[in-house]
C-alpha cells in the first residue's frame, strides 16, 4: 500500500508513503538466519583476504630487493646496448610519440600519449531521502523524491524514476566518451609495453582559452575549457551536450601545453622494447613514474606503495571480519529485541564482542601468515623472545650458591 503526494505546487518534488505490516518473530528470525549465512561466508573470505596478503606482501618485497640488487642504470643515455639485453634496466628520459593524436570533430590536437574525451549530458536527476516510523501496529516508509537537473557523464534511465512524466531524459548520448592512445610510445630508444603505456594516467585538463573559434562547427560554443552543443551554455536545457578533453604523458617538441613529460621506467630490456621482468620469487616488475628518479628512488617508492597496499588489506580483512562476525551473531539480537531494555545492552554487548573477537582472530590469521610464508623470520622472533626465559634460568643457580 502507497501514496503519493506533491510537496506544496513544486513539480520537481513529492512524497510517497508505504506501509507494510510489522513482521512476526519467526519471519525476522528466517530474515536472521539468512544474515548468518551470510556472516559466515564473510568470515571465511576475512581469512583468505588476511592470510595471502601477508604472502603478497612478502613476494613482492622479495621481488623489489631483487629488482634493485640486478637492476642496471643506464640514466638518461640513448644509447641501445645489446649486452643489457633479458637484463632489468633502468633509465630516464622525456616520452616520445611518433605523432599527436587529434579528435577531427572538435580539432583537437595535442602531442600526447593520451588523449581522454569526457562527454556528459544535461539531464534529469532523482534523489530520494526515506525515513521509517511506527504507526498502528505497521512500518511506515515516508521516501521524498526530488528532481534536479545536472551535468553527468553516464545516461540516466529516467524509466526508473518514481515520476517519469515532466523529467524525460534523452535515451541516448549524442557523442561518446573516449580514451586514444599513442600506438607506440618511447622513452629514450625504447619502446614501452603495454603495461608501461597503462601506467601513464596523470591526465590534465586541456584548456581551450587560445582555441581558434574560427574553426568551429555552428552548432559548437566554448566556455570554461568546454565545448558546448548549444548556443547557450549558461542556459542548458535537458538533452545538451558538453564534451571536455583531457591529456596524459607530452611528448615529442614542446607546445603551447608544456614541454614533453620526462618519466623514469624499471623494466626488461629486450631488443628495442622494454617488458615485464620476472624474478625469482615469483614476482613481475614492470614500474614507471613521472619525473626523473634514480633506481633507488623508484624501489623505495614501490616499499611504500607496497607497505600501504598492505596495512590497507589488513584493515579491509579486519573490517570484513567484524561484519561477519556482527551478522553471525545477530540471531542473539533477535531472540530478545522483544525486550527494550535487554535489546539495547545485547546490541551493546554484541558489537563489543565483536570487535574484541575480530581484532584477535585478525592478529592472529596475520600471525598465522607471517608464519606460513616467513618461518624463518617467525622461528627468529620466537627465539629472540625465549632469551629472556633462558637468562633467568641460567641465573637461578648462582643465586642459590650464594
Amino acid at each position: 500500500m502507497s501514496s503519493a503526494q506533491s510537496s506544496g505546487k513544486n513539480p520537481n518534488k513529492h512524497t510517497r508513503v508505504s506501509a507494510k505490516a510489522n513482521p512476526g518473530f519467526l519471519e525476522r528470525l528466517s530474515e536472521t538466519a539468512g544474515g548468518t549465512l551470510v556472516g559466515i561466508g564473510l568470515f571465511f573470505l576475512s581469512f583468505y583476504v588476511l592470510f595471502t596478503n601477508e604472502g603478497r606482501a612478502l613476494q613482492t618485497s622479495s621481488s623489489l630487493d631483487e629488482g634493485l640488487s640486478r637492476v642496471v642504470s643506464l640514466g638518461s643515455s640513448s644509447s641501445l646496448d645489446p649486452q643489457n639485453n633479458n637484463h632489468l634496466v633502468h633509465l630516464f628520459a622525456p616520452l616520445k610519440t611518433a605523432q599527436p593524436l587529434h579528435d577531427p570533430n572538435y580539432k583537437v590536437v595535442v602531442q600526447a600519449v593520451k588523449l581522454k574525451r569526457q562527454v556528459e549530458m544535461y539531464q534529469w536527476v532523482e534523489h530520494q531521502e526515506s525515513k521509517d516510523y511506527q504507526e498502528e501496529g505497521e512500518t511506515k516508509t515516508e521516501t521524498t523524491y526530488t528532481y534536479n537537473t545536472e551535468w553527468k557523464s553516464e545516461l540516466i534511465n529516467s524509466r526508473h524514476f518514481d515520476k517519469e512524466i515532466g523529467h524525460q531524459n534523452p535515451s541516448a548520448m549524442a557523442v561518446e566518451s573516449v580514451t586514444v592512445v599513442a600506438p607506440e610510445v618511447r622513452v629514450g630508444p625504447f619502446v614501452l609495453s603495454k603495461g608501461l603505456v597503462e601506467q601513464i594516467d596523470h591526465f590534465q585538463t586541456l584548456s581551450l582559452r587560445d582555441f581558434p573559434v574560427l574553426d568551429l562547427e555552428p552548432f559548437l560554443s566554448i566556455d570554461d575549457d568546454y565545448f558546448y552543443h548549444t548556443e547557450h551554455p549558461r542556459r542548458p536545457e535537458v538533452g545538451d551536450v558538453r564534451v571536455r578533453f583531457s591529456f596524459a604523458g607530452l611528448s615529442g617538441e614542446s607546445s603551447r601545453f608544456g614541454p614533453p613529460q620526462p618519466v623514469s621506467v624499471v623494466a626488461m630490456q629486450r631488443g628495442e622494447h622494454l617488458e615485464p621482468f620476472k624474478t625469482r620469487s615469483g614476482g613481475t616488475l614492470e614500474i614507471l613514474y613521472l619525473g626523473e628518479l634514480t633506481a633507488e628512488e623508484v624501489f623505495a617508492k614501490e616499499h611504500q606503495h607496497n607497505s600501504l597496499k598492505t596495512w590497507a588489506l589488513r584493515a579491509a580483512g579486519w573490517a570484513l571480519m567484524f561484519l561477519s562476525i556482527q551478522l553471525s551473531m545477530r540471531i542473539i539480537y533477535t531472540l530478545v529485541d522483544w525486550v527494550p531494555v535487554l535489546r539495547e545492552l545485547v546490541s551493546l554487548g554484541l558489537k563489543v564482542l565483536a570487535l574484541c573477537l575480530s581484532c584477535s582472530l585478525s592478529l592472529l590469521t596475520i600471525a598465522a601468515g607471517w608464519l606460513f610464508y616467513r618461518p624463518l623470520v617467525a622461528a627468529a622472533l620466537a627465539a629472540l623472545a625465549l632469551v629472556p626465559v633462558f637468562l633467568t634460568r641460567s641465573g637461578l643457580p648462582a643465586k642459590k650458591n650464594e
